[in-house]
């Protein structure tokens, strides 16, 4: 604030910065509704994935007992590719979920019990609702990364750029209007000096 020259200029360029901070803070703040309501869906399809993982485990309780068999259910079924394609949310970019790609080893269906079908078939499924999850708690984090940002810009903006301008107008301003106070007496008191002087003339002819 000290270093803010008491002129023309530099009011102009301080009233110019005002008006970039007042139109810049009302689109912070609605990035900052839109990243709030992103964690909201965010949280609420993380609670509904794992309520769907539940589900797959509850579903699985009676199959415990046969998938404990040393059958080598491991060596089935392989991932071989996580699918992941780029979203973005309110200008940032994102890795989101597309799927899992899983390597299926050929058998023997006269050397393996009847349950491996459905044994590989839970484990696929098991591990894309794993990975989904990851990829939503990724989400998260970024857009709470973000959202820390934003608010901090906002405040920023709130509580140090925009009273700081507005201070550094005020005192161009009471500087500026006390230097033409001044001149207006400056220039009364030269006309009063003039007027005497004529005055003086006038007398002495």
């Amino acid at each position: 604030m000290a270093n803010v020259k008491l002129t023309k200029n530099e009011l102009k360029k301080q009233k110019d910065a005002l008006k970039r901070f007042t139109r810049y803070l009302p689109t912070l703040e609605l990035k900052k509704q839109q990243l709030l309501a992103e964690i909201r869906r965010i949280h609420d399809e993380i609670r509904k994935g794992k309520r769907r993982l539940e589900k797959l485990e509850e579903s699985l309780n009676p199959w415990i007992a046969v998938f404990a068999e040393p059958v080598g259910l491991d060596k089935l079924l392989t991932l071989k590719r996580v699918k992941v394609d780029t979203g973005n949310i309110a200008g940032i970019n994102i890795p989101v979920f597309e799927g899992i790609e899983m390597e299926k080893e050929g058998y023997d269906l006269m050397k393996y019990p009847l349950w491996v079908d459905k044994g590989i078939e839970a484990v696929r499924e098991y591990i894309s609702l794993e990975k989904e999850l990851e990829f939503l708690e990724k989400q998260e984090a970024l857009i709470q990364k973000e959202l820390r940002t934003t608010v901090q810009r906002i405040n920023l903006f709130e509580k140090v750029m925009i009273p700081r301008t507005e201070e550094n107008i005020r005192r161009i301003r009471i500087f500026m209007g006390d230097q033409e106070t001044a001149a207006v007496v400056r220039g009364k008191i030269s006309k009063a000096k003039i007027e005497r002087k004529k005055q003086q003339k006038f007398t002495e002819a």
